[in-house]
């Protein structure tokens, strides 16, 4: 579809969280079709993780975003999907790779929503193929287990924080889910989710360095549980880490039961954004270092370097293979 003004950042370019939108509906489309391809129980896929997904190039207002989807995996009861996103413009037809993602989903029964179903087998060119995405499978299921052991955090405010701390950029938002958030199950949406999170992220790299700020990239975004229409959600967000140009914001959302439900807030779902700053003539600026103050922090700040050098050391090696072949 052709990118509005009304799908602008404050940089003029299309907002992050409009992307990732886009990429779960055709995400949730294409699985949900594969889902149903066999006589059963009718289904809809939902979103369960979401793989790191790079923003490679900026989309412009006026141009046409082209989504395409594929699935690339089968286990039992999820489905690998893997998305791209092209910019064209339709004045010059010059056109430009913005996105890859791989997103997981699982088929949720319309009768009975807290039942799994089967997911139909697909027929793989080569076994490599096979082998390639179980190992895939296997290692996002791990690391899915692993984000929910340790997402006990909370966001509180802090009385007259110091600039360029961590308590004086965090921000939260609340949000009362309606049935326009929600898929025909009743629960809401996970593009609807993400680009609530891109919000809340983004709010709190532009109180951290004042200047305009672009989405870079998105760490697995992990949803642990459903969030049922008439829930009240809080997406809470803190900055864990800076480097000279980026800056790593941690964003969760927690769930309150709002009608009819005796549950208490849970955590529903979480991940690490990335973000730079620019300039108004779209330069890259430097970043204000992080002041950390408590031993948490710092130990979030740690954890965050490590991240950071990860992916460079990662984006590194690729790009000397790409140089060799």
């Amino acid at each position: 579809r052709i990118m509005r003004p009304d799908d602008a950042n404050v940089a003029g370019n299309v907002h992050g969280g409009t992307i990732l939108k886009m990429i779960e509906e055709a995400g949730a489309i294409i699985s949900t079709r594969h889902c149903n391809s066999q006589a059963g129980e009718p289904c809809v896929a939902a979103l369960a993780r979401v793989e790191r997904t790079d923003f490679l190039s900026p989309v412009c207002i006026g141009e046409v975003a082209n989504v395409s989807a594929e699935i690339t995996y089968t286990s039992r009861h999820s489905v690998e999907v893997q998305v791209n996103v092209m910019s064209e413009n339709i004045l010059t037809g010059a056109k430009k790779v913005t996105n890859k993602a791989t997103l997981w989903y699982v088929p949720l029964s319309l009768k009975n929503v807290n039942k799994v179903l089967e997911v139909p087998p697909i027929q793989y060119a080569r076994k490599e193929q096979e082998d390639e995405g179980k190992k895939r499978y296997e290692e996002q299921k791990l690391d899915r287990l692993e984000t929910k052991q340790r997402n006990g955090d909370m966001i509180f405010p802090v009385i007259n924080p110091e600039p360029h701390t961590v308590g004086y950029s965090q921000s939260s938002l609340i949000h009362l889910v309606g049935p326009s958030d929600c898929t025909l199950l009743g629960f809401v949406h996970g593009g609807v989710t993400m680009k609530l999170m891109d919000e809340v992220a983004g709010i709190v790299a532009a109180r951290h360095c004042k200047t305009n700020i672009v989405t870079a990239s998105v760490d697995a975004i992990n949803f642990h549980e459903k969030i049922k229409k008439g829930s009240v959600i809080t997406i809470s967000g803190r900055m864990t880490f800076t480097s000279n140009k980026s800056m790593e914001i941690e964003v969760f959302v927690d769930a309150d039961p709002f009608v009819d439900e005796p549950r208490e807030r849970y955590r529903a779902v979480s991940a690490f954004f990335t973000y730079v700053s620019l300039s108004k003539e779209g330069k890259p600026l430097p970043v204000p270092q992080l002041l950390t103050e408590t031993e948490d922090e710092k130990r979030r700040f740690e954890e965050g370097k490590g991240r950071y050098l990860q992916t460079k050391a990662k984006r590194q090696a690729q790009m000397q293979q790409a140089a060799r072949q």
